[in-house]
Order: structure tokens, then sequence, then C-alpha cells
């Protein structure tokens, strides 16, 4: 075979082989899969229209609680304060940070967000949940670190890069995009397994005790009445998810001993003065210590300040009618009250590998 027929050859396979090649396309990412909430006997809640939740959003938003690059020195993620065996939340009043030093206030729990429809945090001052998503990692207390080394960390990270296309289309790792991740995350971590949850179904049945509690728990207070008066916690902590998302003056102190001023810090008005965010009572056995500075450690000493609330010029007016004498319940009735919020706890939530680290 003479040189020329060979060079003839090679030209023809090289102009197959870019003939290939060009009508090749380039990979296309199939179509991310909606991610189905199982919301159990509880409402539809109102998710964000522009962040629907997706099987690789959530995915990614999963990543970034549980990654420790997010703080200052790698070695703090959102998990760090939000422990999944204690739903969520943290078991320190404040919660210590990268530099060793403390928060403002206690850690609230991130689970039935999904519910949550007045603002972010103790005080309010995250409109959305995206937005509390990137706040904790610009304080100095607590991940200590800029949003924009952030980004870049995270970029540089192949995996990241690859997990940012699936979800968003996209390799270009925004702050935007990380806190739309989180955000569908923990729209997904839902608490609804609880024996009160079976109670209410006609699976399970409760003590005497138990039942005692549960009565108090809904029944008003009427001291005029006193054998059928209640503690009437249900005002504050109602609904599927035994909150209000208002935001209340609960009696912890008096005016001259008010130390955080709560939402006033983010309104500016008197008249929310140490008013802080009504939490849910889902989980609350297990999610000591108690109030937006963790002063109490138990529930019996919960049930306690409520047995008398303090008076102050921004008491919620529901608490204005036990004063002066409070609810006056017998030691009994503390104690049935206490069992009946042990019956919130979720048995499944702190052990569910959907909402565990993936690393």
């Amino acid at each position: 075979m003479n040189k020329i027929k060979i060079t003839g050859i090679l030209a023809l396979l090289m102009l197959t082989i870019v003939t290939i090649n060009a009508c090749k396309k380039d990979p296309v990412e199939e179509p991310d899969e909606p991610y189905t909430l199982d919301i159990g006997t509880f409402p539809t809640p109102n998710l964000p229209a522009d962040n629907p939740l997706t099987r690789e959003g959530v995915k990614l938003g999963r990543m970034l609680f549980y990654e420790k690059k997010l703080s200052g020195t790698n070695t703090q993620s959102c998990s760090s304060c939000h422990m999944q065996q204690f739903a969520f939340s943290d078991t320190a009043a404040l919660s210590i940070g990268v530099r060793g030093m403390h928060g403002k206030r206690q850690a609230m729990s991130v689970s039935n967000m999904a519910w949550n429809s007045n603002e972010f945090f103790w005080d309010g001052r995250a409109h959305l949940l995206r937005d509390q998503s990137l706040k904790p990692i610009q304080d100095a207390l607590e991940m200590d670190e800029t949003l924009d080394n952030v980004v870049a960390k995270l970029q540089a990270d192949e995996t990241y890069r690859n997990q940012f296309r699936k979800a968003f289309g996209t390799e270009t790792i925004t702050s935007e995009l990380m806190s739309k991740a989180m955000e569908q995350f923990m729209l997904t971590i839902v608490s609804k397994s609880s024996k009160f949850d079976d109670y209410k179904a006609g699976k399970a049945t409760l003590t005497p005790e138990e039942e005692r509690g549960r009565f108090l728990f809904f029944t008003e207070y009427n001291p005029g009445f006193p054998a059928q008066s209640g503690a009437d916690c249900q005002h504050c902590h109602g609904g599927a998810n035994f909150e209000n998302d208002a935001f209340m003056n609960n009696g912890l102190d008096a005016d001259a001993d008010f130390i955080d001023i709560g939402r006033e810090g983010v309104t500016g008005l008197a008249s929310d003065r140490a008013r802080f965010k009504v939490p849910s009572l889902r989980n609350v056995a297990i999610t000591a210590p108690y109030m937006h500075d963790g002063r109490f450690k138990t529930l019996e000493q919960v049930v306690g300040h409520y047995n008398l609330v303090r008076n102050s010029s921004t008491l919620d007016p529901s608490f204005q009618q036990q004063l002066p004498n409070g609810l006056q319940l017998s030691p009994q009735d503390r104690a049935a009250l206490v069992a009946f919020l042990k019956t919130l706890t979720d048995k499944d939530l702190t052990t569910n590998p959907v909402y565990s680290s993936p690393f």
C-alpha cells in the first residue's frame, strides 16, 4: 500500500471521527423530580412558589445543612446547633460559635418550618426561611464567615458544582441558590408522629395523668369555676403545630428586669418590647433548655413559670386575666401537664435517615 493511499485512508478516518463528534449533543440534565412532602394529617402548607421542592434541590440543601465549609474555621455546620437527636435544636442555653463565643439566644428548632408563616428567629428579623439560613453564617458570634468566602469554597468543589447543576441547572454557585437549597431541605423536616398524633388517630390511649394534662392544656382558665378551669395553653400553642406564629410577652420579667428587647429591636415599636416568637411545643420534652435565653432547664420549671407569670407593660392580655393569683395549679396538675407535653415527642424524627448527615 503506497503512502498516498494510506494518507487518504487516514484523512477519511479523521473526517469520520470529526463528523461523529460534531453530531453528538452536549449531555442534557434530566429534569429534576418534584419532592413529595409527607404531611400526614397536617393542613397543606403554603410553600414558596418561587422555590418548589425538588429531589435534587432538597439533596443539595441537606448537604449544605451539614457542611462545615459554611463556617469561618470549617469546623461548624448548621447541624452543630440544630441537632437531629434533639429535634433540630441545641442543648445549650446559648450556642457556642466557631470562636468560642456564645450566641445571643437559644437555638430554635427548625422542624415543621413549612407551617411557619410569620417571620423567623425569636425576634422575626428574617422574613423568609431562605433569609434565615444565611444569617448565622455571617454572624461573628456564630459561624463567622462571609458569603463570598463560602461561595468560593463551594465553587472549588466539583461535587458541589455538579449538585448545583442538578438542582438549579447551573454550576455557577451563588448565595441566593445556597439559601434556596437550604430552605428546601428545612421545609421537608416534618414532625408529625407522636403519641398524641396516634391518640387522635385512635391508635393509642393516654394514661389518666396524660388525659388530665390534655384537659388542662386545652381548657380555658376560669377562676369562677375552679373544678372546670384549665391552664389555657391552647391559645398560644394551638393547631396542628402547637403554636400561633405570634410574638408575645409571656411574663418572664418585669419591666425593670428586661435585658433583651426582643421584637422591638426589629420593629422599633415600644409595644413589642420583650415580645418573642411563640415556638411550637412539638418535641418540647427533648428541646431543653427553654425560652429565648434558655433560662429554664426542665418542663417542670416552665409549667411553674406559667402558673404565676410576672406583670409588665407589654404582658400579653391573655396572661393579664390570670393575675394576681395565677393559675393556682396543684402539684398534681402541674405534673399532669408535663406528662401531656411528653406525648408530643416524635418517635421517628430524631432517627429518620432522610434528615441525617449525607456525609
